[in-house]
Parts: structure tokens; sequence; C-alpha cells
């Protein structure tokens, strides 16, 4: 081969390196960028440090490579940028959960703290609460003490005032009953049987020896009380209530019924006296007894 053809040879061994260097360079360029955003970037910047380290190493070392190493340190490169790629990631991945975390637990802790704290205004408020329905209670006993105790002082009045007019009263029917047994006996020339005062009204007691002994008719002193007591029956106009006892119920109701018969004959209305006989004994002090109604 001539000088010529050997210079020529050379020459086209030397255009034809420089692509392939400059492939080799691109490649490690490509993966130098890679590890440059790694770097960049805000949030994965101080991650994967160690990892990155490695990478940047592999690169190096990849762009320091011979041809024949070219390959495995091509690939050694990739890997190392990659694992620092996946190794930020999961930092940056794990710094996140932990903060996600943190952040999950502060909100717990204000819900926790926001629900005490309405639990705390619920139990202020059902407390208020309670304490105005004790006080209100309270002020409706007292109002009740008061009304109670007015209304005692009122039926105590009352009641001095109805016993000060029913004694008045009394004394003014004991009164004019008195004045009635004046003028009765005065217009009968007899003398009344004595009587008492009850609920009822005025109840004359005819003593034993109004009838005779187991008769029904009246006796003498009978039918002298009956005319008295038909004239004083004749002042009051009131009605007349008769009872009469004896042992025999028969002979009772005929005591009774003739005492009525002698009051009628002296002038009291018929339709004014009831009379009925009541089985018992008749005793010296009454046999029978004229209710006057009040």
């Amino acid at each position: 081969m001539s000088a010529r053809a050997l210079a020529l040879a050379a020459g086209l061994l030397w255009l034809a390196a420089p692509p392939a260097r400059a492939a080799e360079d691109a490649e490690a360029s490509r993966l130098q960028a890679r590890l440059a955003a790694l770097q960049g970037d805000p949030v994965q910047a101080r991650l994967g440090i160690y990892e990155r380290l490695d990478a940047q190493q592999a690169v190096a070392a990849l762009a320091k490579a011979r041809r024949a190493e070219r390959a495995d340190a091509l690939y050694l490169a990739e890997r190392r940028v990659e694992i620092a790629e996946i190794a930020a990631g999961n930092e940056a991945a794990q710094r996140e959960l932990v903060r996600l975390d943190m952040q999950r637990s502060e909100l717990l802790l204000e819900a926790s703290r926001r629900e005490a704290e309405r639990a705390r205004r619920e139990s202020e408020r059902l407390r208020i609460q309670a304490q105005i329905q004790a006080e209100e209670a309270e002020r409706l006993r007292m109002a009740a003490e008061a009304e109670a105790a007015a209304r005692s002082e009122v039926e105590e009045a009352l009641g001095k005032a109805t016993g000060r007019q029913t004694a008045q009263l009394s004394a003014a029917r004991r009164k004019e009953a008195e004045l009635a047994r004046q003028e009765a006996e005065l217009v009968s020339g007899k003398k009344l049987p004595p009587s008492r005062f009850e609920g009822q009204g005025e109840v004359f007691v005819l003593p034993g020896d109004a009838y005779g002994p187991g008769k029904a008719a009246l006796s003498a002193s009978g039918k002298s009380a009956a005319s008295a007591l038909a004239v004083y029956l004749q002042i009051g106009k009131r009605g007349v209530r008769i009872a009469a006892w004896d042992n025999d119920a028969k002979t009772a109701q005929a005591r009774a019924a003739a005492l009525r018969d002698a009051l009628v004959e002296g002038g009291v209305p018929a339709a004014r006296i009831k009379a009925e006989g009541r089985r018992g004994a008749a005793t010296a002090k009454r046999s029978a007894e004229v209710t006057l109604a009040p």
C-alpha cells in the first residue's frame, strides 16, 4: 500500500471516531441530566443522597470508560441513576406519609378539642338550665306556700266570721224561740215541754207520762203539751217531724199518729207534719219528740 492510501485510511478512521464518541457522550449527558433534575427538584434535592452519589460516580465512570467497558459501564450507570430516582421518590413518599400522618393527628387533636369544648358548653348550658328550673321550682314552692298561708288565714278569718255569724244566728233563733215559747204559753195557757237545739232544728221532748202505760192515746199532760205545741208551731210555720217510741211497733206508730192528730186539731196543717213510730222502750224522760225544721 502506498503512503497516500495509508494516509487516506487514517483520515477515514479519524473521521469515523468522533460520531461514536459523540454518541457515548450523549448517553452520559442524558444520565447526568436525570441526576441534575433530581438535584434541581426542591423536594427531592436532599433525598437519596447516597444513591445519587453512587449514580454520579457511575456516570463519571461511564464518561471515562474505554470502548470495551462501555456497555457494562452504561448499564451500571443507568441502574444507579434509576436507583437514585427511586430512592429519592421513596423518601419523598415516606416524608409525605409522615407529614400526612402528623396532619391527621393534628386534625384529630383539633376535632377532639372542639368536641371537648362543645361538651363543656353543653354541660354548662344544662347546668344553667337545671339551675333556672330549680330556681323556678323554688319560686313556685314559695308562692304555693304563701298562697296556702294566705288561704289558711282567709279560711281562719272566714271560720271565725262564720262562727260568729253562727253564734249570732243561734242566739237570734234561741231568742226568737224563747219569745215564741212565751207567746205560745200565754195564748194556750199551757206549758210547753222542754226543748233543745240541734243541727236538725229545735227538738221538743215529751216525757213518759204523755201517754198512758202501754197506751197509744195521749194522757192529760200529753194533750196539754200538744195544745201548747200547736200554738207554737203556728207561729213559726216550719215543717214538723214527730217520732214516738214503744216496744210494740204498732203502738209506737199509733202514738205518733195520736200526737199528729192533736197538733192538727190545734190548728197545724197536716201537710207540714210527718209522723213515724220507732220500736224501742219509752222512758220517763222521753216517749216522743217533735222536731222543727231549722
